[in-house]
Parts: C-alpha cells; structure tokens; sequence
C-alpha cells in the first residue's frame, strides 16, 4: 500500500437449411430468496491504526453511495441498513472482532478492508458465513487465488496487473528497451510476467529483470547490470515500507544516469519523499498508482459528510463497491450474502452499461442485464473477482519530491 484503476465474445452460428429460429436461453432456475429483505451492508475500514487516514475518505463514500441508494427507494423495496465498524490494522485483533460483530448483526455484506493482509486474515471467516467481502483497497497478488469460496471481490486491480499499464504507457512514443528493478518477493515476481508481455505487446521488451534481495545493502552489482544493458527507462518496484532501500536504489539509479523521465516507480513506492530524498533529486520521475482521482465533484459530496477531508484515495473504490453489491442485491432478488455473491460478477459486465444507480435501476426496470461502470472505471469482475481492466493513476514528482497527478488509463 503507498501512503501519501473488452472482452468481445466472437459467436459462429452454422448456416442450415431450413432456417432454425436462434435458441433463446432458458431461465436461471429461481432461487427463494434466503435475506431477510433488509439489505444490511458492514464496513471494515481502518478508523485506528497507520492507516487511518485513508479510512475517513472510504468510509465517507459509503455513507454517500448507501444515501444515494436509499433516495432511489433502498433495495428491493427496503432501505439499506450501514453497520460502519473499525478494522484497525494487521497489528492487531481488531478486524477479527469487528467481522464477529457484523457477523452477529446480521450483515449480508462487507465493504473492506484496506489491508490485504487483513483480508487474506478474514478470508477463512467470509466464507464460512457466506457473504461477499468487498475491498476497495486491497491489491496483493495471492489474494486471487485465495481460497475464498467465491466470496471475495475487489474494486481495485491485483498488484502484479500494473505491468500491462506499464507496458502501454512507456510504449506510448515508440517501441522502448525496459531494465526492471525489483524486489525479489511476492509483489516483485507478480509484476515481472505481466511487464514482460505488456511491453511485447507494443513492440518494447524487457532487457533485464534484477531481482534485489529484500535485505540488501549493496547495489554496485546491479547498477552496473542496469548501465550494461542500456535501456531507455527503468522501473523500480520495491516497496515504500522499506524506505531505506528504496531510497538508496533511486539515488544510485538517478547517480548512474537514470533520473528524470527514465525512471519510474510503482504502485508499492510511489509515495512522498520530501523527508527522505534531496528536493529535486527525483524532479521528473514518474509513478503509477492504481486506482481512481476523486474529482472535484465526488470530493464535494465525501466533505459534505466529513468535514475537513484531505486525502480521498480509495473513496471512488469504496462508493462503486457499495453501488455493485447494491444492484447484485436487486439483480438477485435477495439480499442474502450468498445471493450476493453470485450476482457480482453479473452486474460488473455483459449487458446494458450504466453508470450511475438511478440508471442501473431504470436498465433492470425495463427487464434488461446491466454493466455497471462506476467512478472509479470499468469494473468488469473476473471469475476470481478482480476488475480487469481498471483504472491507473499516473503521476510525476516534482522538486519537493511529492508526486502531482497527471493523467489516468485504462488498462488490462
């Protein structure tokens, strides 16, 4: 986490003789409805611990998407119910009791958390109790394949899923040879395949992947391997939580020759250096961070509901999350967490697009599927319930080594 986003189905239909009306899809077998009728949506967002400030903004999006829906007329008839709760961080318990608590309350769904190591830790519990767990925010590699019964979704891409962006932007001008740095861990080994076959696919390649060990401390070796190979850019990932090897790595990359534009980080150290690295050491380095901007609009709509806001990241996330698992609710007919869940993926893709409540209902009003592309980008669920693609923020540093947003894109 750093402190400080088509498939086309091609159908061949044999040609006979006489001509064979098309065979319309038979009906789903109806399910009886197993909720209660009353929507009741949990949160799990970090109210206490080191990441708390960004769960004022998450939280403040769900207030406003369930407003939203309940001015609609709620979910199925009903308005929905908000159980907000604390979901501290890994360091503690916090999380576990507060899913327990929800869990007793009668919650059909969860929005969170921010943690991907908290929700790996819940995972176990989610799908024991059949409901959908919705993180906006937790982007770990291995919670993809994570064993969680089908009741795990998220709003925001998959770590490793940044290579195919990557591979897009820095081929923007042309064909470019990439050096990528990185550590050689989890995250560090889910954005080496992606990287690669983003770059092939425009036309770029990948001239050296140097893993660094997570403990290091010498890097003459590999600054060497990085000049040897010449490429136009390098991409560091290594994490911001290790600050001191981050930082010692972008100042011998920039030392070597690869400062500016030719370096760019990732979605794990693209954070604000102004303590830690020389003002305009960094001017010109570029970042990628997934996930969506609040705009000014949608920022006016999270202060009027918390005051004094001031940073929104994961909010845009949060609010499509409340919006998704709303219409599941109302696509299924029941607001049963099992209903729940195998209705996202339904809602995310394949039908009539829509992008705002009010017009997902009037899509489902008229008897029609829906795909719901919310604020924070297109949200087309995978079987394993990432959204592929999604939505990257991209961004520059400037002299005081803080990073200014720039632009955005859509990959995946």
């Amino acid at each position: 986490m750093v402190l400080a986003t088509a498939v086309a189905v091609a159908m061949s239909l044999a040609a006979c003789s006489p001509p064979v009306p098309a065979p319309v899809p038979s009906p789903s077998a109806p399910h009886s409805p197993a909720g209660d009728g009353i929507l009741k949506l949990g949160t799990l967002m970090p109210v206490s611990g080191t990441f708390a400030f960004l769960g004022a903004a998450q939280a403040a999006a769900v207030s406003v998407a369930v407003a939203e829906i309940n001015a609609a007329g709620g979910v199925n008839g009903k308005p929905v119910e908000l159980l907000p709760r604390d979901s501290g961080d890994a360091s503690t318990t916090t999380a576990e009791a507060s899913l327990s608590d929800l869990l007793s309350n009668g919650a059909d769904a969860v929005i969170g958390p921010t943690s991907s190591v908290l929700a790996a830790r819940l995972l176990p519990a989610i799908a024991a109790a059949k409901i959908p767990m919705i993180s906006p925010a937790a982007t770990f590699p291995d919670l993809t394949t994570a064993k969680d019964g089908g009741y795990f979704f998220r709003t925001i891409p998959a770590y490793g899923d940044q290579g195919t962006a990557l591979g897009t932007v820095l081929s923007a001008s042309g064909p470019v040879d990439v050096a990528l740095v990185y550590v050689d861990d989890e995250l560090g080994n889910a954005i080496l395949p992606t990287l690669t076959a983003g770059l092939k696919a425009k036309g770029s390649r990948l001239v050296l992947a140097d893993p660094v060990p997570a403990a290091a401390t010498d890097f003459a070796s590999m600054i060497a391997d990085v000049v040897a190979a010449k490429p136009n850019v390098v991409v560091l990932a290594t994490s911001y939580s290790s600050v001191d090897l981050t930082t010692a790595l972008i100042t011998q990359l920039v030392g070597a020759g690869f400062g500016g534009t030719k370096l760019w980080l990732t979605t794990q150290n693209a954070g604000d250096y102004s303590q830690a690295l020389p003002a305009g050491l960094i001017s010109g380095v570029n970042g990628i961070i997934e996930g969506a901007q609040a705009d000014a609009a949608f920022q006016a709509r999270l202060l009027a509901v918390t005051p004094g806001l001031t940073a929104f990241r994961y909010a845009p996330e949060a609010y499509d999350a409340t919006i998704m698992t709303a219409l599941a609710a109302i696509v299924a007919g029941d607001d049963s967490g099992a209903a729940i869940a195998r209705t996202m993926q339904d809602v995310s893709h394949g039908g009539i697009k829509c992008t705002t409540f009010a017009e997902c209902l009037d899509v489902i009003d008229a008897g029609d599927d829906i795909d719901y592309d919310g604020i924070s980008g297109p949200l087309n669920l995978t079987d394993a319930g990432d959204p592929n693609p999604a939505y990257y923020g991209l961004y520059t540093f400037n002299g005081e080594s803080k990073f200014d947003f720039v632009n955005g894109i859509v990959a995946g």
